[in-house]
Order: structure tokens, then sequence, then C-alpha cells
């Protein structure tokens, strides 16, 4: 059997990741991942019920009004994780079935620590804004899961009915496509040049240009507040997913600014593909 090195972990790396993934997380997953791959028979499969079985263990916690101890579980549920993935990538080892249960495991790890924290907290108050709280950021991650795919089959259809093989330019900040006027020549405006020196400085860090993604709103919620103690949980929060929701809607502006710019037709089959 072969045996890994820290730097094959390391490959498996994904090109860029969340800020809070690259600091917080990568250094510990990548030399948790080496024993587990050179050592054990532990499939990405049974690491990703395991990182749930963490999850699990958090969400209980927060029930229970042990707020550390909920946060640590998160974060190592977390962190398992993203081992999973490195084992896959290292191993070749990865399957669809694998991909979902990953995904899907992490809707239901959110979802249960939003209850848990929000039980707790709910029970030891009685305030309802706790409740609200816990729902709040149920619904906005699956809103966030729910749209992402969507808006990528909206963009992969207008490609498609362009018939365009040409692949687009990248937007410095959200991985957008950029304006046509914009090619070809010098960017128009500060804020432009700034978002490209900012761009190129994350990518040499493997850092992710858009900064707000789920992975910092869980971050947040679940283990700096938590750390922090209970008087953090709502103001954090609420900060947090502020700045996530913020970010969808952008998203969701430059995906509407793209279709428009390269819109083909509007045929009823079209329309069918995009949406159904």
């Amino acid at each position: 059997m072969r045996t890994y090195s820290l730097d094959d972990v390391h490959e498996t790396r994904k090109r860029r990741d969340s800020w809070w993934t690259v600091y917080f997380v990568d250094p510990v997953a990548c030399r948790v991942a080496l024993p587990v791959a050179n050592h054990t028979r532990l499939t990405p499969n049974g690491l990703t019920v395991f990182s749930l079985v963490l999850g699990l263990v958090s969400a209980v916690c927060f029930g229970l009004n042990q707020l550390i101890a909920g946060a640590g579980f998160f974060y190592l549920s977390f962190m398992i994780d993203c081992v999973d993935g490195k084992i896959a990538r290292l191993k070749g080892t990865g399957t669809p079935f694998g991909l979902w249960l990953d995904y899907v495991g992490d809707r239901i790890r959110v979802v249960l620590c939003a209850g848990g924290l929000a039980y707790g907290q709910y029970t030891l108050t009685g305030d309802v804004r706790y409740i609200v709280l816990g729902a709040a950021v149920a619904v906005l991650d699956l809103f966030r899961y729910v749209n992402a795919p969507q808006m990528k089959r909206v963009r992969d259809a207008v490609r498609e009915e362009r018939q365009d093989p040409e692949p687009e330019e990248v937007d410095p900040l959200l991985a957008g496509p950029l304006e046509p006027e914009s090619l070809g020549r010098a960017p128009r405006s500060r804020v432009f040049r700034f978002f490209r020196r900012l761009n190129r400085f994350l990518a040499r860090r493997r850092v992710r240009s858009h900064l707000v993604s789920g992975i910092e709103f869980h971050a947040a919620v679940f283990v700096i507040a938590p750390l922090a103690g209970a008087w953090a949980l709502i103001p954090l929060a609420v900060s947090s997913g502020a700045l996530l929701l913020l970010n969808e809607v952008f998203l969701v502006y430059r995906m509407w600014l793209f279709t428009r710019r390269h819109g083909v037709g509007s045929s009823q089959e079209s329309r069918e593909h995009v949406l159904v």
C-alpha cells in the first residue's frame, strides 16, 4: 500500500477555498488526513458519517447550553468533513453517492445545530428571539444551497443556447463574467482596479474572492459566537447572516446582468430547461 506524504495531502487542497478553511481548518485537516490515509481503512463516506455524528453531538451540547463544547464539536465536525474530501481526492475513492451524502450531511448538521442552539437559549432565557434566530439561520443556509445550483443552471442554459465554446472572462470580485466593454482595455474605475488587485492577492493565498460565504457564516454562528459567550449569539448571527444575504443578492444581480447581456432567445423549451 502506498505511503502518502504531507505534500501529497497538500496537493488535495482546493485551488481556492474560504478564508476560514484556508487559515483555520486546513492546517489541522491536512495533518489529520495523513495518518488516516496511511494507517486506516476509513472511507470518505465513513468519515462523512462520523462528521455528521460529531455535528449531532454539537447540537446536543448547544441544546444543553454547553456553548464551548458545542463550538468545539462543530469545529471538529467541519474539520472531519474537510478530511473526507482530501481522502477521496488522495486515493481516488470518491463516489457520486459520497457527493450526495456530503451535501445532505452538511444541511442536516446546520439544521440540527441551529435548532439545538435556539432550544438551549430559549429554555434558559425564555427569549423568543432565539427561536426566530434558529429558524432564520436554517432557512438562510437552505436558501443558499438551493440558490447556487439554480444560478449555475441558468448560466449553463444561456451558454448552451449561445453555443459559445470560449470561456468567460472572470470577474475579479465574484467570479462572474466581466462586462464586454471592460475587455481589451484598462479598467475604468479605481474600484475595479482595487478588486483586481485584491483578487490576485487572495488567489496567491488560495482564498476565494467572495469573503462571506456559507462557511464563514457557519463559523460565526456555531464557533465564534458560542466561544465568545451567549451575549454574542444574536449580534454575530444577525451581522454574518446579513453579509451572507447581501452576497447572495449581489450574485443574483450579477446573474441577471449576465442573462440580459447574453440573452439569445426565450423559447418555451429554453425556459423549461432553466426552470424545471
